[in-house]
């Protein structure tokens, strides 16, 4: 890597807003005293607290046979950046590891050195997983607006006797028409649709009735003819 490049990764750490989830001790200050020195802005706190303030970048938090199971969260986020500080390698602490998910693991008696790539790696990842959630969320939106033109698709070949071909342009004409999605005009038929047909329904229920019931209206309206 070039100095240019390893400066660029040491500017975009500058300000970066790390809290510190440890029991205040010497191993403590002296991860304090290196992020610092890296240039980040650091608050410590214990014990962990039940949710991490928005204004966090990157946490680094203790996995201690006290709190196995804790691992930090922000409401309405599913994930942050996240550095693990472990004291031992147990079946308990290694299987608290992964149920963390966390981005990095920095392994006690803490020391200076690893703890810069520590914190380069674990926004690296957060920031792909984000990046990553983002694209699935587009795909996801894009499949639910598919589904909803073949369902109104499906809707105008019905009621216009079109093809597939000509009712999957007219909706691409209106879109295009009135400047709209084609998934907003589709969900407009398919409404237009359900109104249509609830409207329709009480002319439909008076088709099933049994055959006794329909003969039995239809003798009344006879006697209330005055023909």
């Amino acid at each position: 890597m070039t100095s240019k490049a390893t400066q660029a990764i040491i500017r975009d750490l500058r300000d970066t807003r790390v809290l510190v989830i440890h029991p205040p001790d010497d191993e403590a200050e002296a991860l304090t005293r290196q992020l610092r020195r890296i240039g980040c802005r650091v608050e410590s706190t214990w014990p962990p607290p039940p949710e991490v303030g928005a204004h966090v970048d990157v946490v680094f938090f203790l996995i201690d046979a006290a709190s196995p199971s804790y691992a930090p969260r922000r409401p309405g986020e599913p994930t942050l950046a996240t550095v693990a500080i472990a004291a031992y390698e147990d079946p308990t602490t290694l299987k608290a590891l992964i149920d963390s998910n966390a981005h990095a693991v920095v392994s006690k008696p803490i020391r200076p050195m690893g703890i810069l790539t520590n914190l380069v790696l674990a926004r690296a990842i957060h920031g792909y997983e984000t990046r990553l959630r983002a694209k699935v969320g587009k795909l996801e939106e894009t499949l639910r607006a598919q589904r909803t033109i073949e369902k109104a698709t499906r809707i105008l070949m019905r009621a216009r006797q079109m093809t597939e071909d000509e009712a999957y342009q007219l909706i691409r004409r209106q879109a295009m028409a009135k400047r709209l999605s084609m998934a907003v005009v589709a969900h407009s038929i398919i409404n237009a649709n359900e109104v249509f047909e609830s409207l329709m329904l009480p002319s439909r229920q008076a088709d099933d009735l049994p055959a006794d019931v329909a003969d039995l209206r239809q003798r009344r309206m006879k006697r209330q003819d005055p023909a």
